[in-house]
């Protein structure tokens, strides 16, 4: 029997792309409120969260299980087992939304066998108008849909999916508040993720995510210092500071810049400081000078370039030039001369030529990167981008592909060949994914290493010697000194 839908709020994309920057961040504390028959009735009940996407998700997923056991659920591994599936979805890519939409699909037979299970759809795929269409219309299964802007309420969504037996839609658009305190499963001892502002302003014209995670809104200094105090208090060896466009940190309010941010926790005394993701018309000399003066800032830096010909950054709408951007790369790599510089292309954006393409080849060729994420274009709906015609073919675009990716695999062998019989500093985070008798863990730098070495070595950071590079991975064993 179909359920009625109850739509409390649905996405709307053009709201989402409102930007009244006169309008101040609020800050909520203690927004999350459980009722009392909630907390008995899910009382013992299991939970499974599936995450899709950026470590903004990952973040995300934490809070939503945090929220989960502070009504009563536990944590299962085993969805077969769950009394409700959240699915937090990401959308940055069209392949990563195929994922969820099989998912979905497959949950239908556990809702057939056991209809009191709650299945929800979470994240920024729902921010969009037409995925919420498509779920509501086609995937009767899916008992609560909301989006990024309203994790807090999710203890007021599930009850109201209880008592009122109808399809609960709750996705806000366009939100400039900002929820302090909220409770956090973290699913690490040892490292954390630390949000320090969320949204963006950017608008690049292939881009989603300004649409589906609001305007940039930072948050307090304050708070975020007193988060990395008590995350070095229990332990912690190492925070990753997030946010869409770190470097934007305070230009919404009167508080500290990110340089002076990232100088105060560097104080504090944590032993390892990452941050990402940076875009490079943001990224400050001040910032590469507090990088550069702080053994504790990690000298692994994000840089996402998308394209290295002028003409197809303009289409991208990325806000700079080929020549300032390796500029900037030039200035990292004078004060800061062990930075490891990442980042991310997309090959075959609408109108991008053969000498476009073979730019984007040269810029590579020019800064020698360590390592690169590397996308076919994808259009997403209701941006800029999705309007032009996708005038290049995708096997041309499956070629360069091939051809960028052998490009960045021989300048990251070449630098993974440097680090041959020298030793290293690894957090070590467990066992390896492919053999559970090596450990593995991160240098500084972010390279992953493989190791023999004692399993309670997890969570610390250890000395190892690397005896062997590979393309992606360092291999080696760990010393004393």
């Amino acid at each position: 029997m179909k359920k009625f839908v109850k739509v409390l709020s649905s996405p709307n994309m053009k709201a989402a792309a409102q930007r009244n920057m006169d309008v101040l961040p609020q800050y909520q504390y203690q927004s999350v409120v459980i009722d009392e028959y909630l907390k008995t009735a899910m009382k013992g009940k299991k939970y499974f969260i599936r995450t899709y996407g950026c470590q903004g998700n990952l973040r995300d997923s934490e809070v939503i299980a945090g929220i989960l056991e502070k009504i009563g659920y536990v944590l299962t591994d085993d969805v077969m087992s769950a009394d409700i599936i959240l699915l937090n979805t990401c959308c940055v890519r069209e392949n990563a939304e195929k994922k969820v939409f099989g998912e979905i699909g497959s949950l239908k037979s556990l809702k057939q066998k056991n209809p009191d299970l709650i299945i929800g759809v979470c994240g920024c795929m729902v921010q969009q108008e037409h995925i919420v269409s498509t779920i509501l219309s086609k995937y009767q299964q899916v008992d609560l849909l909301f989006g990024t802007h309203n994790i807090h309420q999710l203890p007021m969504l599930i009850q109201e999916v209880l008592t009122s037996n109808q399809r609960i839609c709750n996705v806000l658009s366009n939100q400039g508040d900002i929820q302090e305190d909220l409770p956090s499963c973290r699913a690490s001892s040892f490292k954390a993720w630390v949000n320090i502002m969320y949204g963006c302003n950017k608008f690049c014209t292939y881009c989603i995510v300004p649409y589906t995670r609001g305007k940039e809104r930072s948050r307090r200094s304050i708070d975020i210092l007193n988060e990395i105090k008590e995350l070095k208090a229990l332990g912690y060896k190492e925070v990753t500071l997030l946010g869409q466009n770190v470097n934007a940190y305070g230009k919404d309010i009167e508080d500290l810049t990110f340089p002076e941010l990232l100088e105060q926790i560097a104080l504090i005394g944590i032993e390892r400081i990452r941050f990402t993701t940076s875009h490079p018309w943001d990224f400050s000399d001040e910032l590469i000078d507090v990088i550069a003066k702080y053994d504790n800032i990690m000298n692994h830096i994000q840089l996402p370039v998308q394209a290295g010909d002028n003409e197809i950054l303009r289409l991208m709408g990325r806000r700079y030039s080929r020549e300032q951007y390796l500029t900037l790369v030039e200035k990292i790599k004078t004060k800061i001369p062990t930075a490891s510089i990442t980042t991310d292309i997309i090959v075959g954006f609408p109108n991008e030529s053969e000498e476009a393409f073979n730019n984007t080849l040269s810029l590579c060729e020019i800064v020698k990167y360590d390592s690169a994420f590397t996308f076919i274009y994808s259009p997403r709906v209701g941006t800029p981008a999705a309007k032009m015609k996708d005038n290049v073919l995708m096997e041309t675009k499956k070629q360069r592909f091939n051809k960028l990716t052998a490009v960045i695999a021989k300048y990251e062998l070449e630098k993974y060949k440097t680090f041959e019989n020298k030793v290293v500093k690894v957090l070590v985070e467990g066992p390896s994914k492919k053999n559970s008798e090596i450990l593995s863990g991160y240098t500084e730098d972010m390279k992953l290493v493989n190791f023999k070495g004692d399993i309670s070595k997890v969570g610390q950071i250890v000395n190892v010697k690397i005896t062997k590079a590979k393309t992606f991975t360092l291999e080696g064993e760990e010393v004393d000194q």
